[in-house]
């Protein structure tokens, strides 16, 4: 799709343009959820609305990335732009980098003696569970990608067959054309930025040097991730054009909405329901953790919405720093049914009740006072 075809980054996660990185992450979660082809198979619409969630996120969660994309829009991540960012200069073979890797660094560098570049680098989309995210897990990832041929071993020519300089660009790798008043070198189209052509190309890839088969790769995935994150997977991308070097595998993480815990960077977030009688007079509970079970005790007169903080039972950093804790917040039950007995033991302590008794309540309705003159 044309960069000018794409629709607005901000559009697509729904959020305006002066967002915060966690408004973004937010919304992203939310649409990743209702867009996620697990939830979706066989739509294809949603599909493309997932990939398309995916790209702006990754685009606007990184700050540089942020920066140069408020600038110039989708030029700056066009490979097409990158000689223009660079006045006359020329990319690099491929035509590959973009306005942002001029500005930030990146990409491949050019020349011409430079043959083919390294193959494409690929994306991969996948789902975890809050307790994989917490803990780290291994996933084994099945796809199919370019790999190199194997009758030709990836030289893209039959047995017997050699190369001759490029008619097209001299043997130069990249043709010039003019743009205005900007000369612009670009990766020649017939070759790639060889610089050679094969006489008679392979019959299995008819000369690329690489055709499309399935296969498999198994990922570590660090504790402490979150939906978001990018792992690289070095050299696992797709095969490059006769004999050059693999792209890189990006994954990108996704983490499942969990039944009851909730995350706020490294902390962990719970809401446990208690009796309004444990609430007055105190206790101990039993609550959940990723890890088991932890007891904490409940004083007595502890307010429904009260948060109890278990240290490192949270999220490991993952950086390296401290680890998070397990939030826990309790909420009073209030009875909904009660029987007469019920209902006649609660009434007599309404009528023992003082001021002492619920001193909010006291503060509250000595400031409303005057509302009720």
């Amino acid at each position: 799709m044309a960069a000018s075809k794409k629709r607005d980054y901000y559009e697509v996660l729904g959020v305006e343009r002066d967002a915060t990185p966690e408004q973004m992450k937010k919304a992203y979660r939310k649409l990743a959820v209702q867009y996620h082809p697990d939830k979706n198979p066989g739509n294809k619409e949603a599909e493309e609305q997932f990939k398309e969630l995916g790209e702006a996120y990754e685009a606007l969660n990184d700050p540089q990335k942020r920066a140069a994309y408020d600038q110039y829009g989708h030029a700056a991540f066009d490979p097409r732009m990158r000689a223009g960012a660079g006045g006359a200069r020329g990319g690099g073979g491929g035509g590959g980098g973009s306005i942002f890797e001029q500005f930030f660094g990146g990409g491949g560098g050019g020349g011409d003696d430079e043959g083919p570049t390294q193959g494409e680098n690929l994306r991969y989309d996948l789902e975890i569970t809050l307790e994989e995210a917490v803990t780290g897990t291994e996933k084994e990832l099945s796809f199919s990608k370019p790999m190199r041929c194997e009758p030709c071993s990836g030289g893209g020519a039959e047995k017997g067959s050699k190369t001759v300089p490029c008619q097209t660009c001299g043997g130069r790798g990249q043709v010039t054309r003019n743009a205005g008043i900007i000369m612009m070198r670009q990766t020649c189209p017939r070759c790639s930025g060889a610089g050679k052509v094969i006489e008679r190309p392979c019959r299995t890839c008819s000369g690329e040097g690489r055709v499309n088969q399935k296969t498999s790769v198994r990922i570590r995935i660090p504790a402490g991730v979150d939906t978001g994150v990018r792992l690289r997977s070095s050299g696992n991308g797709a095969a490059g054009v006769r004999g050059a070097p693999n792209g890189d595998l990006h994954v990108m993480i996704h983490v499942q909405e969990h039944e009851i815990f909730g995350r706020n960077g490294r902390d962990l977030t719970c809401e446990v329901p208690i009796r309004f009688v444990q609430a007055a007079l105190g206790g101990e509970i039993d609550i959940p953790t990723l890890t088991g079970k932890a007891r904490i005790a409940i004083p007595s007169g502890t307010q429904s919405g009260s948060t109890f903080r278990l240290k490192t039972r949270g999220v490991k950093d993952l950086q390296g720093g401290s680890q998070g804790d397990l939030l826990v917040t309790v909420r009073a039950e209030i009875p909904q049914r009660l029987n007469a007995a019920q209902r006649a033991k609660l009434e007599e302590f309404a009528a023992l009740c003082d001021e002492n008794v619920n001193p909010q309540s006291k503060g509250f309705f000595e400031k409303a006072r005057a509302f009720f003159k």
